[in-house]
């Protein structure tokens, strides 16, 4: 009799919680983003969001928490309440930044539980026009070579693919631009535009938009392949930098803890975001094709990240300014 008790027990808390996964979500979620609005990884969170709150019928709000190289919003993320309404929309810089941190208050790869990969735009050389006179990127080298210590770049923080691309470009190109880092893309672009800093290495997602309005110029991508939507725009080899590649993405991970159900149902989510024609077009226009890679699979590419960064940042003797 006393088992047949346990056994019910038992029974209605496993009802009890599946009723729960199943009313998931019944109220609004919160997508924390790392960086302040303007960013590349708020031109990709934003729309997606916009997609999951109709697909969810609740609504998913952005909240921006920038600082430290999107370290600090990290933090903040990794002590969430693991109760499904909470997810961490990071990037490339938090597979950095285990290599020039030396204390973090959060491991991407032990507090948190990887959901899905959400985009994969190439970083891009962009200039402001009216500071930096050249038109394409062989233009740039004879100018950096013929001002050395002149020109600067602005990045989304240490530690950042921004950081990362401007030092490999350094290296690669044996020249000499100084590094201005800010608080996230957005800030930095800002100052792109107004001309208060010559250049910058950006993820195309965040610079497509001022790219077609003339705001900004590019010079190349670097990519293997031209991007989406940009079919003019070279590749850093096909403009005379060969083997300059720095690949940035973007990403979704829960606070470890989260119901594997949630988890689970949140990539779901995702993959059906990116099948509507909506998503398609938006990622496309901002240089990125909608990826497939979740869960599991979406974590042993950050493995993977993380271990190829460490070594970018090792040859490059990158430290924090």
């Amino acid at each position: 009799m006393k088992l047949a008790r346990v056994l019910l027990f038992a029974a209605g808390l496993l009802l009890s919680f599946n009723a729960g996964a199943q009313a998931w979500p019944n109220k609004p979620i919160t997508f924390i983003v790392p960086f302040p609005a303007g960013g590349g990884t708020d031109a990709f969170a934003r729309p997606l969001a916009a997609q999951l709150t109709k697909q969810l019928g609740k609504q998913v709000i952005i909240d921006n928490r920038g600082g430290a190289g999107g370290t600090l919003g990290a933090g903040i993320a990794a002590r969430s309440a693991p109760d499904g309404y909470t997810f961490f929309i990071g990037g490339a810089h938090h597979a950095i930044a285990p290599s020039i941190y030396p204390k973090l208050d959060y491991d991407i790869q032990k507090d948190f539980v990887p959901v899905a990969l959400v985009a994969t735009p190439p970083q891009v050389i962009v200039v402001n026009p009216q500071k930096v006179p050249v038109n394409d990127l062989k233009s740039l080298l004879e100018y950096v070579r013929n001002n050395p210590g002149k020109l600067n770049y602005a990045s989304a923080g240490n530690g950042t693919s921004h950081h990362l691309a401007g030092e490999l470009f350094k290296l690669q190109t044996k020249t000499f631009i100084t590094h201005i880092p800010y608080r996230g893309a957005g800030p930095a672009l800002q100052d792109l535009i107004a001309g208060q800093v010559d250049m910058m290495f950006d993820g195309l997602g965040s610079s497509a938009a001022h790219l077609k309005g003339g705001r900004i110029k590019a010079l190349a991508v670097a990519a293997p392949a031209r991007a989406p939507g940009f079919p003019d725009l070279p590749t850093a080899a096909e403009a005379g930098v060969p083997g300059y590649e720095v690949s940035t993405w973007y990403g979704m991970w829960a606070p470890k803890g989260t119901p594997a159900e949630i988890v689970e149902r949140m990539a779901s989510e995702v993959q059906k975001a990116f099948a509507t024609p909506e998503l398609k077009n938006t990622w496309h226009n901002i240089g990125s094709d909608t990826p497939n890679l979740v869960q599991a699979q979406f974590g042993a590419m950050v493995t993977s990240e993380i271990a190829r960064w460490g070594q970018v940042v090792k040859e490059a003797g990158v430290k924090l300014d």
